[in-house]
């Protein structure tokens, strides 16, 4: 697969994975318009792909990502810019969260210091999230007299209707602790060490799962989650049957019987 060239992000695959690191670790990773471009290139190549089972987001210099790009957001203030600019540039930002929330890989987000605003909301649009202790995190929109629209309805998919409202109206800080009781975070880990070793651990684990089966169960449950309830029977079925009528079934009960690891089963580098 070619990947789409970057400047901003650094792009690592390696074993069927693909690590995106948001690499600005100057200006603290920050969502600028280059960064959510390439990144949103990036995903779109990879989504059409089963090469890879799965893909990292982590920012360079021990930083995730410190959200929207205020010098940007300070622009837009100015009277001289039009309403019309401020809705592309937030619908371009929801895009990119759709695209995250959606993609048929397993997105996993490895947090090492911070991740505000709407670098929270983008953590929050990963299957897993992995995060140290001594992170920090924080919808602070409010804090600054704006609204965290785009990431609302992921950190309300994350957190719960009731702790995302507390969070988002209080614009609340926490640490990796706070990050786990609040359901943010999947694990925590006491440094960087303990956080890399439970990312290996859970690579090794999605490769003992079918790429195909992966994608299906993603959509599946993206499918249930506005259902009505009439909907949800057949919603299920047809899925069910698609997975049966694959190559990926086929193989994965037959080597269920043979007593032997199915084709897409591979050994994962847990360096």
């Amino acid at each position: 697969m070619n990947l789409p060239a970057v400047s901003v992000l650094e792009l690592v695959p390696e074993d069927h994975w693909l690590t995106i690191w948001f690499n600005q670790p100057h200006i603290r990773n920050p969502l600028t318009d280059t960064m959510r471009e390439e990144l949103s290139a990036v995903l779109r190549v990879v989504r059409e792909s089963r090469e890879y089972r799965g893909i990292t987001l982590r920012g360079r210099g021990g930083i995730f990502c410190a959200g929207g790009d205020l010098k940007a957001f300070k622009s837009l203030t100015d009277e001289s810019q039009s309403r019309d600019s401020i809705l592309r540039m937030s619908r371009e930002i929801g895009e990119l969260l759709q695209t995250v929330n959606n993609m048929p890989q397993i997105v996993v987000a490895v947090v090492e210091g911070a991740a505000m605003a709407g670098g929270f909301g983008l953590a929050c649009c990963a299957d897993v999230v992995l995060c140290e202790r001594g992170a920090r995190f924080a919808m602070t929109e409010t804090a600054i007299g704006l609204s965290p629209a785009q990431i609302a309805p992921y950190a309300i998919q994350k957190l719960g209707f009731a702790t995302a409202r507390r969070l988002m109206l209080t614009a609340a800080r926490f640490d990796g602790d706070g990050a786990y009781q609040h359901g943010f975070a999947d694990e925590v880990a006491a440094d960087v060490q303990a956080l890399e070793s439970l990312e290996a651990e859970l690579k090794k684990q999605i490769a003992r799962c079918a790429p195909g089966a992966i994608a299906d169960t993603k959509a599946l449950l993206h499918a249930l989650k506005d259902a009505s309830p009439e909907r949800i029977i057949e919603i299920a079925a047809s899925n069910f049957a698609d997975r049966v009528k694959s190559g990926e079934a086929a193989e994965g009960i037959s080597a269920f019987f043979d007593k032997r690891s199915p084709c897409w089963s591979q050994p994962v580098d847990s360096r």
